[in-house]
C-alpha cells in the first residue's frame, strides 16, 4: 500500500497565519475556539498533520479539493497548483513541450514572450511564497522541541523550504527573503540577491543533514538524500547563480546519494506508472493519490493533459483526455529509433498526430507523449482508481538525473569523480533504455552536447529542461532553436534576459522595496 495520504489542517494553518500577534505571550485565551500554537500542536499526532500540510502545498491548492477552499484567492485552484505552475514554466518554454489551450497567456511560456503582468507567472510566485510562509510558521513553532521525531519534523519543514527557495533562485533569481525569524505581522519582506538566497539555502541543507532521516528511510518524506540531490543540482547550476563553478562540490553530493542504496529501475516506464512509489530509484517525489489528494494540477493535469486527438483514455487509466500538451520534433529527433522498438524511453503517440507544428493550438500538431500513466507497471488498475484524479507520483529528483549530473560536472572539470564512472552511469541509463548494450556509447561520444541531448531523452517532462537549456547557454540564444521558440515558425533567438522570470506586477505594486529583474 502507499504510505501517501497527505492530511490537510485546513482553517488550521490559514488561521495561524493571520492570527495577530499578542504582546504577553503568557495570555491563555478566553474563547476556547481561538486557535493558537499551543493549540494546532497539542500531541505529537497533530506536528505531523502539520508537517504534512508543508508538502501537501506542492500537490495540492487548498483545503478540501479540488476545489473550493483555494490556498490563494485571485487564480483557478487548478491553474494555481504548484506542481502544475512550475512544471508549465520549465517545460512549456523549451523543445520538450507545446500547448494547445488559449487558457490566457499560456502560448506565451512556448514563444517566450511572457509580461510582468502574466497570471501563470504570478502563480508559481505566489505558491512559492505560500510554501515558504507556511514552513516559516511550522519552523517557528517546531524550533525548541526536544522531541527526536519533533526534530526530524523541524529538519524536513527546513528542507522543503529550501526546495522552494531553490525554485525561486532559478525561477525568478532576486525575489523577497523571510525566514521564521521574521515575526509575524504586516511589513515590507526585503528583496534578496541569487547569490545571497544560493548561500542560504545552501548553508540550510547542511545544517539540516545530519537531523533528517537517512536516506529512504520513509517514502515521500525528505530525508539525506534529497537533501544531497538537491545540493548537488544548486552546485551543478552555481555558475549561472552566482558566477562561480562548483562542479567538484557536485560530484561530492552525487557522490553521497550513489552510494545510499538507491538503484535504477529495471524498467524505464515503471518511474512514471500509478505504483512508481515501488522504484528504489526515486528519491524524492511529490505524492497523487486519486481519492485523498483530488487536485486539477499536479500529476492529474499531466496525465490528462497529454491525452488527446486517437489516445484511449483508458489506456492511461482515467476517463478522459484533456487534448493539451504535446511536444516538438525537437525532441523526438533526438532518439535515433523514435519508435521506441530499441530505446525504450522514446514514448511517443504518433497516430494521427503530425510531427510538424503549424499551429501550436491543434493538439494533433506535434507528436504526442505517452509517458505518464494511472495504471500500474502490470496494466492494472490504480491502487486509488478514480476516472479523474490519479495516483501516480512526480519525481522531482530520481536516480538516473544525479548519473547524469555526475557525468556533467566531470566533463565541466569537477575533481572526486572519474570519466570511466561518468561513461559507467550513462551506459548504464542505456542499457536500461535498450535492454542490452547495443546503445552504449564510447568515451570519445561523451561529450557536453551528448549530455544536454542525454539528459533530454531520460528527462524529458520532468521539469528539468528550461534549467539545463540556460545551464548550456542555449535557452534564448540563436544557438539552439526549436519550433516556435520566440513566436517564429522555425525558431529564433529571444532576449536573454528571458532566462529568469519577472518579479510579478502586482508584488511589485503591493511592496514598493522590491526591484524589477533586468529587461522587464
Amino acid at each position: 500500500m502507499k504510505n501517501k495520504n497527505i492530511k490537510s489542517l485546513a482553517v488550521v494553518f490559514v488561521a495561524l497565519m493571520f492570527t495577530s500577534c499578542v504582546k504577553d505571550l503568557d495570555v491563555t485565551p478566553k474563547d476556547p475556539n481561538i486557535i493558537t500554537s499551543l493549540t494546532v500542536y497539542s500531541t505529537p499526532a497533530a506536528y505531523k498533520e502539520g508537517l504534512a500540510k508543508l508538502y501537501a502545498t506542492f500537490a495540492v491548492s487548498g483545503q478540501q479539493g479540488p476545489s473550493g477552499q483555494p490556498d490563494i484567492a485571485g487564480i483557478d485552484e487548478g491553474f494555481g497548483n504548484y506542481l502544475r505552475q512550475y512544471w508549465n514554466a520549465q517545460e512549456l518554454p523549451t523543445d520538450e513541450a507545446v500547448m494547445a489551450w488559449n487558457d490566457a497567456s499560456i502560448k506565451d511560456f512556448h514563444w517566450q514572450t511572457w509580461a510582468p503582468n502574466d497570471v501563470f507567472v504570478s502563480a508559481i510566485y505566489s505558491r512559492i511564497m505560500y510554501t515558504v510562509a507556511l514552513c516559516n510558521e511550522y519552523i517557528r513553532a517546531t524550533a525548541d522541541n526536544t522531541d527526536a521525531d519533533i526534530k526530524k519534523y523541524h529538519a524536513e519543514a527546513r528542507f522543503i523550504r529550501a526546495l522552494a527557495y531553490s525554485h525561486a533562485i532559478d525561477l525568478f533569481g532576486n525575489p523577497p527573503f523571510v525566514t521564521e525569524a521574521d515575526a509575524p505581522g504586516a511589513f515590507f519582506p526585503k528583496q534578496t540577491t541569487r547569490a545571497e538566497l544560493f548561500t542560504y539555502v545552501e548553508s540550510e541543507l547542511k545544517a539540516i543533514e545530519n537531523d533528517l532521516g537517512a536516506a529512504r528511510f520513509e517514502y515521500a518524506r525528505a530525508d539525506q538524500g534529497a537533501a544531497w540531490t538537491l545540493l548537488a543540482k544548486l552546485y551543478l547550476n552555481a555558475k549561472v547563480y552566482i558566477g562561480q563553478d562548483k562542479n567538484t562540490e557536485c560530484i561530492t553530493y552525487s557522490n553521497k546519494v550513489i552510494a545510499a542504496g538507491y538503484t535504477l529501475s529495471s524498467k524505464y516506464a515503471n518511474n512514471f506508472t500509478a505504483d512508481n512509489n515501488l522504484s528504489a530509484e526515486m528519491i524524492f517525489p511529490i505524492t497523487s493519490d486519486g481519492q485523498h489528494t483530488q487536485t486539477y494540477g499536479g500529476m492529474t493535469y499531466l496525465v490528462h493533459a497529454q491525452i488527446g486527438g486517437s489516445m484511449p483514455p483508458a489506456q492511461f487509466g482515467v476517463g478522459g483526455g484533456w487534448g493539451g500538451i504535446r511536444t516538438t520534433k525537437a525532441l523526438v529527433n533526438k532518439f535515433a529509433d523514435n519508435t521506441g522498438a530499441t530505446d525504450k524511453r522514446a514514448m511517443f503517440w504518433s497516430a494521427g498526430q503530425k510531427l510538424e507544428i503549424n499551429d501550436i493550438g491543434q493538439f494533433t500538431d506535434g507528436w504526442a507523449i505517452t509517458k505518464f500513466s494511472n495504471l500500474t507497471s502490470t496494466g492494472a488498475a490504480a491502487p486509488h482508481a478514480h476516472p479523474d484524479f490519479v495516483d501516480t507520483d512526480y519525481p522531482v529528483f530520481r536516480l538516473a538525473d544525479v548519473y547524469l549530473m555526475y557525468a556533467e560536472a566531470v566533463l565541466r572539470n569537477g575533481t572526486g569523480g572519474s570519466a570511466a564512472n561518468a561513461l559507467g552511469y550513462v551506459n548504464a541509463l542505456r542499457q536500461r533504455a535498450y535492454g542490452d548494450a547495443s546503445g552504449n556509447i564510447t568515451s570519445a561520444q561523451l561529450t557536453l552536447d551528448f549530455i544536454l541531448d542525454e539528459r533530454a531523452r531520460e528527462l524529458y517532462w520532468e521539469g528539468h529542461r528550461r534549467t539545463d537549456l540556460i545551464r548550456f547557454g542555449k535557452f534564448t540564444t540563436a544557438s539552439y532553436l526549436w519550433p516556435w521558440k520566440g513566436k517564429v515558425a522555425e525558431g529564433a533567438a529571444t532576449q536573454s534576459y528571458r532566462d529568469l522570470y519577472p518579479i510579478p506586477s502586482n508584488d511589485l505594486g503591493a511592496n514598493p522595496t522590491l526591484k524589477q529583474n533586468a529587461g522587464y
